[in-house]
């Protein structure tokens, strides 16, 4: 039997796609928001295709904020972009 590959929801065009190919953005029990590189942190996850596009419509959409029930900083954003473009090189 095939193993099953996570599927995930990008918050930008909304396709799901393997979690891998997906940056991970949490928010920990503590409040904090950050960048999730391990995809493994502690807390409420959203994801964004490594595509500058998708970030660009999720952010205008708020929709970082609203899966995470909590306001996004700009220096969050700034990491995400940073890298998105260093996957995309």
């Amino acid at each position: 039997m095939p193993k099953k590959i996570p599927q995930r929801m990008c918050l930008g065009c909304r396709e799901h796609k393997p979690k891998k190919e997906l940056v991970r953005v949490v928010r920990s029990p503590e409040g904090e928001v950050s960048v999730d590189l391990t995809g493994r942190k502690n807390g409420r996850g959203a994801y964004i295709c490594k595509n500058a596009e998708c970030l660009k419509k999720a952010r205008k959409q708020r929709a970082i904020s609203k899966a995470l029930e909590c306001e996004i900083s700009d220096e969050v954003f700034e990491q995400l972009l940073v890298q998105i473009e260093e996957d995309e090189d």
